[in-house]
């Protein structure tokens, strides 16, 4: 691949865009806001100059919507010689081009399983897909160089290929994507009217589930318009297991012990399924999860504490395979847990007390 074509300049387009021109490909950006294509062009994701040829590849990075008319006008135009989509839903889109009788040989379904709750090309990265995974779902129609232009695209992004089917694909996100966004909003909304009392006591718990909350509404509605039956069947599977926790804490208000025990047996069997599912999440690089021992560090907010601790970690000749920051409320203070090997957590401990690092237990 030497030239490609970004249609859309979203964070996902401005991203591929950034990583492919930071490998020497000539990248050529367009948009429906030219505004958004200079800006991206500004970053350094190419040009948005139309290219004077046919390029190797047309990325689409446009919402699920407009993907089969966006394709079919590029594939009308002859724009490219393989042509793909970026959109997070792939049977719908599939569908509506075989519609359109549009001929797919020339065009492959891929989502890559990376974003960020903020939109658009100032948020792009050039290493936003690094280790992610990033699944392409070829039929029997897709031509071999077209699969093999998808499969160099994901290698320039440094991002791992996973080959599905379109509708096995729409039924994972929607377990693994869209319903966490939308219970995410669901707990999230439940503080909007919360006592401003009660809000203080925001813990790292409540900030780990609402993170994505913060995310683009719009874009989410696009998102859901393009797979509402998988992710509503999912919701409804989680419904169910609302309602029977819903009964198990009745029960344990109640003055009945057959009740009381009920309702213990209800919420140790959902803790104990949630142990079991999460224990599946992959762990780092995408292998089985790991283990680790947290070690936490009371630190003050002024610049440069948190690149004190992991130079006095790497001085300890300890890796540290992820970090958790809590901050104090109402304070100018947090808590970091260095999260590590547990044969190397004494040891850890041991190095940043004696550095003048204060611990928690």
């Amino acid at each position: 691949m030497r030239t490609a074509l970004v249609i859309g300049t979203g964070l996902v387009g401005t991203s591929a865009a950034l990583a492919l021109a930071g490998r020497g490909i000539q990248v050529h950006l367009v948009d429906h806001d030219p505004e958004s294509a200079r800006t991206a062009a500004a970053l350094g994701a190419g040009t948005d100059e139309a290219p004077e040829g046919r390029v190797d590849l047309a990325v689409v990075a446009v919402p699920p919507a407009y993907v089969a008319p966006v394709l079919a006008t590029a594939m009308r135009d002859g724009v490219a010689r393989g042509y793909l989509d970026v959109a997070s839903v792939k049977g719908g889109p599939r569908r509506d081009l075989e519609a359109r009788g549009v001929d797919l040989t020339a065009y492959i379904g891929t989502h890559p399983m990376a974003g960020k709750e903020r939109s658009g090309p100032l948020a792009a990265t050039a290493d936003l897909f690094e280790g992610r995974p990033w699944v392409l779902t070829p039929t029997r129609d897709t031509d071999t160089e077209v699969l093999n232009l998808a499969l160099e695209l994901v290698a320039l992004c440094r991002a791992v290929p996973v080959v599905m089917d379109a509708d096995a694909h729409d039924k994972a996100v929607a377990l693994v994507s869209h319903t966490p966004q939308l219970i995410s909003s669901m707990v999230a909304a439940r503080l909007e009217e919360a006592d401003e009392t009660a809000v203080r006591l925001c813990g790292q718990g409540i900030r780990d589930v609402t993170r994505i909350a913060a995310s683009d509404p719009r874009m989410w509605v696009e998102i859901l318009s393009a797979n509402p039956g998988p992710v509503a069947d999912v919701l409804a599977a989680v419904a169910a297991d609302l309602d029977e926790t819903v009964r198990a804490l009745r029960g344990l208000q109640s003055d009945d012990d057959e009740r009381r025990r009920e309702g213990t047996e209800g919420i140790q069997d959902v803790l104990r399924r949630g142990n079991a599912g999460r224990v599946r999440v992959p762990g780092k690089h995408g292998t089985a999860p790991a283990s680790y021992e947290i070690v936490s560090v009371l630190i003050s907010d002024r610049p440069g504490e948190l690149a004190g601790i992991f130079a006095d970690a790497g001085r300890a000749g300890v890796n540290v395979e992820d970090v958790r920051i809590e901050h104090a409320t109402g304070q100018q203070a947090g808590l970091v847990q260095l999260m590590v090997e547990p044969s190397a957590a004494a040891g850890l401990s041991a190095a940043l007390r004696d550095r003048g690092w204060s611990l928690r237990q």
